[in-house]
């Protein structure tokens, strides 16, 4: 957990020499208990110090990231049990997996299932995130070519797979360049996989069935390497669950480090039913990477929708910016409607107006992201915001009528906002779904 700041205050060297930029070591170790301020901005500071702020101040789940550039993928860094608590920061990670023992037609299949596997759902990209290349043949030769090829068409991520250390280095020379993730270590080849993952300066993941094993090996990893991602091992899915669950536990409310690490989970199932319903509930509790044998867009889609929900911020809803959208091509004569700016809302309404295929005006007001009626109740979709809004973008200089078309939900504002604005106020329906009929007859 985050060190307080008298936590912190006991470990600087208490001179209050205002050096670091603030007058005292008590508001130094505020700042920087509140993230304001850098711990190498106090000049006296003691190395020992220096390492005992850094190690207390890491996240219970330890923050790994592999791929390079745009594509680069975090995981873990995460602070709560639930997301009410606070928020999720990083998705599960979502991967396709090839085996190199798969004919080149299907390898080629593959690659290009997941590179176009990617949707947007109210202004956020959907989309597989990595691809798992399992060495099934065992060779390492093999485990190389194949590697090279994926390497070659996707620019997604990579997680190389396998127990044999050679065939890991045989694709790490071929990928090390986009820093793929190692898949792994185990009792049996510990030391030759840690090895690669210093060398190639790679993640690493460690296996085993066990927590007990686990832990040891976490341990004697550390210090050698620190980016590690946790495999415990094929279960049942109560197992799993029951294991994902206290690994969570026991690194968020006891802060026990051998198990603050990511966790990698690989679906043992061809049945897509139940794969996808195994995703499922490892995407709600705590996996921090899913592997899949074969990918559905039928099945995919809800997945995603449902990792969108769980890994955005609750107490921040997904906003749109606020202002005026064209839906169509508009002109001086086209209609002009007002909504608010949750993006979901958004989304809904400029798609029904699309439906209607009448060019609009969609004027957008900053509800914080509220959608109407819950706008509407917090008074934060008021007749005077409108106003204001309408005033600020300029909106009435693009329209050569004087009109004005509201939600149906909200009639009750007609009067007042005709009072502030001068406009014709129309009441539009009370459901979205309901414009593109409600245009197409009453805008003329």
């Amino acid at each position: 957990m985050p060190l307080t700041a008298l936590e912190i205050y006991k470990h600087l060297p208490k001179k209050n020499c205002g050096e670091c930029g603030v007058p005292t070591c008590l508001a130094f170790a505020m700042q920087l208990a509140s993230l304001k301020t850098q711990l190498d901005k106090c000049p006296y500071v003691t190395e020992d110090a220096k390492l005992k702020l850094a190690e207390a101040a890491e996240p219970p789940i330890r923050l790994v990231k592999f791929g390079v550039g745009e594509n680069e993928l975090a995981i873990g860094d995460e602070t709560v049990l639930f997301r009410h608590d606070k928020t999720f920061n990083h998705p599960t990670v979502y991967a396709l997996a090839i085996d190199d023992t798969e004919p080149l037609e299907e390898l080629k299949r593959k690659i290009e299932l997941a590179n176009n596997f990617r949707i947007e759902r109210v202004g956020q990209l959907l989309k597989l995130d990595a691809v798992a290349i399992r060495n099934v043949s065992n060779d390492a030769k093999k485990f190389s070519e194949v590697t090279k090829l994926v390497q070659e068409n996707t620019k997604l991520p990579l997680i190389l797979m396998s127990n044999n250390s050679e065939a890991i280095e045989a694709g790490l020379k071929q990928s090390s360049v986009s820093k793929p993730l190692i898949y792994c270590a185990t009792s049996d080849n510990f030391d030759a996989m840690l090895n690669l993952a210093k060398n190639y300066k790679c993640p690493l993941t460690i296996s085993a069935t066990n927590l007990d094993e686990l832990v040891n090996l976490t341990q004697k990893a550390k210090g050698q390497v620190n980016d590690i991602v946790i495999d415990f091992g094929a279960k049942s899915l109560k197992e799993a669950l029951e294991t994902l669950t206290t690994i969570r536990r026991l690194a968020i409310k006891k802060s026990f480090r051998p198990l603050g690490y990511p966790v990698i989970t690989i679906l043992d199932t061809k049945d897509k039913f139940e794969a996808f319903s195994q995703a499922s509930i490892y995407t709600m509790k705590y996996s921090s990477i899913v592997v899949f044998n074969e990918l559905d867009w039928a099945m995919l889609l809800p997945l995603l929708a449902l990792r969108q929900n769980i890994f955005t911020d609750p107490q921040k809803p997904i906003q749109v910016k606020p202002g005026i959208y064209e839906i169509g091509k508009p002109t001086a004569n086209s209609p002009l409607l007002v909504t608010t700016n949750f993006s979901l809302t958004y989304f809904t309404v400029a798609g029904d107006t699309e439906k209607s295929k009448v060019p609009s005006w969609l004027l957008i007001v900053d509800t914080e992201g509220l959608s109407v009626m819950t706008a509407f109740a917090a008074d934060k979709f008021t007749p005077e915001l409108i106003a204001k809004t309408i005033e600020s973008t300029g909106i009435k200089e693009k329209v050569a009528h004087n009109k004005i078309i509201i939600p149906g939900m909200v009639a009750r504002m007609t009067i007042k906002l005709k009072e502030l604005t001068g406009m014709e106020v129309l009441v539009g329906p009370r459901d979205s779904s309901g414009i593109p009929s409600y245009l197409k007859e009453s805008w003329k």
